[in-house]
C-alpha cells in the first residue's frame, strides 16, 4: 500500500476537527527511506489541548485498531494503531510547545537529542494540513546556528569514563557492559558528527544511522561500514576500530573547527585504565 496517500486519507479526517491547526508527514516516509517494516508518523499541532475523544474519534473513523493509547507525558499526546495493517504513530502538541522547542534548539542551543528531533522533522516534514502555519516553523530550522555546533560537539566529545574499562572488559569477557560501552560510544561519535555537518540529530535513538551517515559530507572514510563492522568483529578488534573512529572523528573536528579546543576531551578518550 502506498503510505503516503494511507497518512494523506488519514490527514483529511484529523483536519475536520476545528482545534487541530496543522499536520505533518514525518519519519522515514517523509524522507523517502520507508521499506516493508516503515510506519506512518504523523505530527498533529493543536491549538487547545485535545480531549480524548477527539484522538480516539479518528481511530474509529479510519476504522483503526488501537494498539496504544498515552495521555499527556512530557509535553506530548500519544497513540499507536493500525489501518488497513499498516501502523500509525501518532504525536500530538501544542503549536506554542513546538515554537518554544525549536526556539530552545536554535536560539538557547539546546542540545537535547529530543528536541533536536523536533527540528530534523521539519526540515524534512511533509505538509498535509495547515501549510501556512508548517512553514513558518519550517523557515526556524532553515539556519543551523554555528553556537550550536560547538555546543554539540562539547557535548559528545566527553565519551565517559567506562569507555576508559573497554581492555579490562575484553579482558574479563564482560560482554554485556563492553557491548554497553560500544553503543555508547557510537551514539557520542555519531552525535559528533551530526555537529560537525551541522544537521539536526532526526531520532533520539540515532534510528537510520547509514541513511544519516550518508548525507553527510565530512566523516571518516568508509564510516557507516566501519560502525556495522564494530558489532560482528572480534571484540578486542572492534575496541580498536572504535579508538581509530574516535581519533579520525576528533582529527576532523581540529581540520574543520580549530577554535575547539578537544586536548582534555582527547586525554580523557584516549585514556586505558592501568593493568596492576
Amino acid at each position: 500500500m502506498e503510505l503516503k496517500k494511507l497518512a494523506v486519507r488519514a490527514a483529511e479526517q484529523y483536519a475536520q476537527i476545528p482545534n487541530i491547526e496543522a499536520i505533518m508527514l514525518a519519519g522515514s516516509v517523509s524522507r523517502n527511506w520507508q521499506d516493508e517494516f516503515s510506519d506512518i508518523e504523523l505530527l498533529i499541532f493543536w491549538k487547545q489541548a485535545p480531549l480524548d475523544e477527539a484522538r480516539t474519534q479518528i481511530i474509529t473513523q479510519l476504522q483503526g485498531q488501537l494498539l496504544e493509547f498515552h495521555p499527556y507525558e512530557e509535553e506530548e499526546w500519544a497513540e499507536t494503531y493500525t489501518v488497513d495493517g499498516v501502523k500509525f504513530e501518532i504525536s500530538s502538541f501544542l503549536t506554542e510547545t513546538i515554537r518554544q522547542t525549536i526556539h530552545q534548539v536554535t536560539r538557547e542551543l539546546d542540545v537535547d537529542p529530543d528536541k533536536q528531533c523536533i527540528a530534523a522533522a521539519f526540515q524534512h516534514g511533509i505538509a498535509l494540513y495547515g501549510e501556512v502555519a508548517i512553514e513558518q516553523l519550517k523557515k526556524q530550522v532553515e539556519h543551523y546556528p554555528l553556537e550550536l555546533q560547538e555546543a554539540v560537539i562539547n557535548y559528545y566529545s566527553d565519551f565517559g569514563s567506562r569507555w576508559n574499562n573497554r581492555e579490562a572488559l575484553v579482558h574479563r569477557k564482560d560482554w554485556l557492559m563492553f557491548y554497553k560501552v560500544v553503543v555508547s560510544v557510537q551514539t557520542n561519535i555519531m552525535g559528533l558528527l551530526f555537529g560537525l555537518n551541522r544537521q539536526f540529530i532526526p531520532h533520539p535513538a540515532f534510528k537510520w544511522q547509514r541513511n544519516s551517515l550518508a548525507l553527510m559530507d565530512i566523516k571518516p572514510k568508509n564510516c557507516a561500514a566501519r560502525l556495522e563492522s564494530v558489532f560482528f568483529q572480534e571484540p578486542s578488534d572492534a575496541m580498536k576500530e572504535l579508538e581509530a573512529l574516535i581519533g579520525e572523528t576528533f582529527g576532523l573536528i581540529r581540520q574543520e573547527l580549530p577554535h575547539i579546543d578537544l586536548s582534555e576531551a582527547t586525554r580523557k578518550a584516549s585514556f586505558v585504565r592501568p593493568k596492576i
